[in-house]
C-alpha cells in the first residue's frame, strides 16, 4: 500500500496546497479519495495518470472534496476511457446527475456507476481487472455534515484511516483503534474556536478521553489560518500521542 497526498489544502488558496485528495495505491488499484479543486493537475505532478484511477470515494460533497471530480472524468473521457466509479455519502449521486445536467455536451459520453454509502457499511471497490479490489473499506460517521464519511482501508494486513473533514469523534477514534496510519484533519491552530473542523486542542481533548493506538497520525486540511502554526500544533499533539505526528505537503508519499 502506498499513499501519496495529492491536496492538503481548503477553499481558500495558499501557495503548495491545493483543496482535498488523498491517492492510495492498492496491489494495483488506485482509489482517489476526495477530488477537490487543483486534485487532476497534482496528479499528474504525482506521476501517476489519472485515466489509472480505478474509482473516486468522496467523504461528503463539499466544494473544496469534489471540485475536480467532473473534470477528472471529462479527462479520462478525452483519453477514451468512458467507465468510471465513484463512491460517497447518501446523497453523492443526486449532487452528481445535477451536476452533469448544467454540461449538455458530456451527457452520454461516459458511465459513471456509482455507490452511496452509510456509517457502519463495509464494501470492497472495484480493481482495475473489474473484479474486487485486494482490499476492504469500512465507513464510521464524521462530526461535519448529515453525512459525512471517515474510511478505514485495509489490505494485507495494513490499515490507513483517511476522515475528510469532521470534529474529533468516538466513532473515528473507533474506526482508527489499532491503525497504521491516520490522516486527520487540522483545520485551524490552537485556541481557534471552531465546530466541525478540529484544531489541536480539540484533538488532544479527544485523546484524554479515548487514547490513540494509531502508529502515525498525519495533520492535512490546514487553513491559511494554520501558517506559522504547524511546529506548535506538532508538538502540543505529542505531548498526548505516542506515536509520530507529521504535517502532511501536497505530493508527499508515505507507506504504513
Amino acid at each position: 500500500m502506498e499513499i501519496t497526498f495529492l491536496g492538503t489544502g481548503v477553499g481558500i488558496p495558499q501557495a503548495g496546497r491545493v483543496q482535498s485528495g488523498v491517492l492510495i495505491d492498492i496491489e494495483g488499484t488506485t482509489l482517489l479519495f476526495d477530488c477537490g479543486c487543483g486534485v487532476l493537475g497534482r496528479i499528474q505532478e504525482s506521476r501517476h495518470e489519472h485515466k489509472d484511477i480505478n474509482g473516486i470515494v468522496l467523504t461528503h460533497l463539499h466544494l473544496d472534496h469534489v471540485g475536480d471530480v467532473l473534470a477528472l472524468f471529462k479527462a479520462n473521457w478525452l483519453v477514451g476511457k468512458t467507465q468510471m466509479r465513484l463512491y460517497g455519502p447518501q446523497g453523492t449521486r443526486e449532487w452528481f446527475e445535477k451536476t452533469l445536467e448544467v454540461y449538455e455536451y458530456l451527457k452520454d459520453r461516459f458511465t459513471v456507476d456509482i455507490t452511496e454509502l452509510s456509517p457502519g457499511d463495509e464494501f470492497r471497490p472495484v480493481g482495475a481487472d473489474g473484479q474486487d479490489a485486494n482490499c476492504s473499506i469500512r465507513c464510521a460517521k464524521t462530526v461535519h455534515t448529515d453525512n459525512s464519511l471517515a474510511y478505514r482501508i485495509e489490505s494485507e494486513g495494513k490499515s490507513v484511516v483517511y476522515t475528510g473533514d469532521t470534529e474529533p469523534c468516538e466513532e473515528v477514534m473507533e474506526l482508527a483503534e489499532g491503525a497504521d496510519i491516520l490522516i486527520h484533519e487540522c483545520s485551524f491552530p490552537l485556541g481557534f474556536p471552531m465546530t466541525n473542523h478540529t484544531t489541536p486542542d480539540m484533538f488532544t481533548l479527544m485523546l484524554d478521553e479515548a487514547p490513540l493506538n494509531v502508529k502515525e497520525l498525519y495533520l492535512t486540511h490546514l487553513y491559511p489560518h494554520m501558517q506559522g502554526h504547524e511546529r506548535e500544533a506538532v508538538d502540543h499533539i505529542r505531548k498526548y500521542f505516542a506515536g509520530n505526528v507529521t504535517i502532511a505537503k501536497d505530493l508527499m508519499n508515505i507507506k504504513p
